[in-house]
């Protein structure tokens, strides 16, 4: 088959914009075959792009040669352009159709697709995930992404009108962030290095000019729990502030959930739609549960946890059955929470680290950070760290380290709320993890 140039073609309009008003008017569109009906004296071809679908309709007996014989050769996920009149109608859902003037066929597919790209026959997530350039074309698929995207740009434009700067720290580092137990190692010329865990100690510094940042970036841990919350590579958004304490940075993380709900819900009502799931905006201030609680909830469900233990994810869910929406746990024992997290200054054993629980899910981290370079050091050899590991980071508590506080978010579960799918790599465009590295 010769394939089309697209020459001097240019799209006019996405399938959506297309509308029964629009009744004689021609346009240009470009998608991919997502099906093709044939009922004898006519056809039906249904053109999909990131938009949508519409439907381009050819009637035998009205269309020219050349259109009806590059009609009769689509298939699924052929690359089309139709150029055609646009005709309200009472036969489509939307109440409009095309009827085509010219076909261009820009690329072909293979004729067994390894998955049903209309979504009609469900595959089970491995053998979408291998497929995944094919799964990501489900309208499913593009609508969970579309709404990944504009609650990243609804929490971009909330730091940014909160007075807080973006900024991209290193991805290959010198020394664990959060201890030597999940890094991954590469090799750096003559040295040894790692991927980075996270932004932490970076963003920390940053404080000290900036005063108040954010990043939106890749972090890597080599994560041995393979469930559906966890990845070996994944995106956070971390954000550091200086003069603040954890209830500082608490009350922040809680207006912007409530922002990326609201904005998430006012323009994604069609992706919503598509994904049948709606979103509840929160209420604020959200729910305080000091760790001393949440155990006392435990044990009233018959899950006990002794003083000093982490919480199990089977106890996590138990708590989510208690707690079904948004709160906040903290006064954790300093011991559970990492080397950087600020013990009361009253009461040592507990700490001014939290977590923003949302069910039984975790979706953010943060506290009150150690801005004491003595005690820092004293809380690496607690914890079994090497401090000339750290040297460089202790090194900028000489120059006037504030006060500060922060947390990280991670936009997979944050999406998995946004969404209401329950598995993350469902809502990773191209998952990482112990038994995956390809595609």
């Amino acid at each position: 088959m010769r394939l089309d140039s697209i020459g001097d073609w240019r799209r006019t309009h996405h399938s959506v914009d297309v509308k029964p008003e629009m009744d004689g008017e021609e346009v240009t569109l470009f998608g991919w075959v997502q099906e093709v009906r044939d009922l004898g004296g006519i056809r039906f071809i249904i053109l999909q792009d990131r938009e949508g679908t519409i439907q381009i309709t050819v009637p035998r007996k009205r269309i020219g040669n050349e259109v009806l014989s590059k009609s009769d050769v689509l298939q699924k996920r052929y690359s089309i352009g139709v150029e055609g009149i646009v005709k309200k109608t009472d036969m489509t859902p939307r109440g409009v159709e095309v009827i085509p003037k010219e076909i261009k066929i820009f690329s072909t597919a293979t004729p067994r697709l390894p998955i049903d790209i209309t979504g009609k026959t469900l595959a089970n997530l491995d053998v979408r995930l291998d497929a995944r350039a094919l799964d990501l074309c489900q309208e499913e698929k593009i609508a969970v992404f579309k709404i990944q995207h504009t609650a990243v740009d609804a929490i971009r434009n909330f730091l940014f009108e909160k007075g807080f700067i973006e900024v991209h720290t290193p991805r290959i580092i010198a020394s664990a962030t959060e201890g030597g137990a999940a890094l991954f190692p590469v090799e750096y010329f003559e040295r040894k290095a790692f991927l980075a865990q996270s932004p932490q100690l970076y963003k920390e510094e940053l404080v000290m000019s900036f005063e108040k940042v954010f990043e939106v970036g890749p972090f890597f841990r080599a994560e041995e729990s393979h469930t559906g919350l966890h990845l070996s590579e994944f995106v956070s958004i971390d954000i550091e502030q200086a003069f603040s304490t954890a209830e500082d940075v608490m009350q922040l993380l809680e207006r912007l959930i409530q922002h990326v709900c609201k904005v998430v819900n006012r323009k994604c009502k069609k992706e919503l739609a598509t994904l049948k799931h709606s979103i509840e905006v929160p209420e604020v201030p959200f729910k305080r549960l000091r760790y001393e609680d949440v155990l006392q909830d435990l044990k009233r469900e018959g899950v006990e946890i002794p003083w000093g233990e982490d919480i199990s994810t089977p106890a996590f869910r138990t708590l989510g059955e208690i707690h079904p929406y948004f709160y906040f746990i903290v006064d954790w024992p300093t011991d559970l929470k990492a080397f950087y997290i600020k013990p009361h200054d009253d009461n040592p054993e507990l700490c001014e680290g939290f977590d923003l629980m949302w069910g039984w899910i975790e979706l953010v981290s943060g506290g009150t950070r150690i801005a004491s370079k003595e005690l820092l050091t004293k809380r690496l050899k607690e914890q079994d760290l090497n401090p000339e590991s750290f040297k460089s980071h202790l090194q900028a508590f000489d120059y006037g380290m504030p006060p500060h506080a922060g947390w990280a978010i991670g936009l997979g579960r944050l999406t998995m709320m946004l969404t209401g799918k329950k598995n993350i790599r469902e809502v990773t465009l191209y998952p990482r993890d112990k038994f995956r590295l390809t595609p």
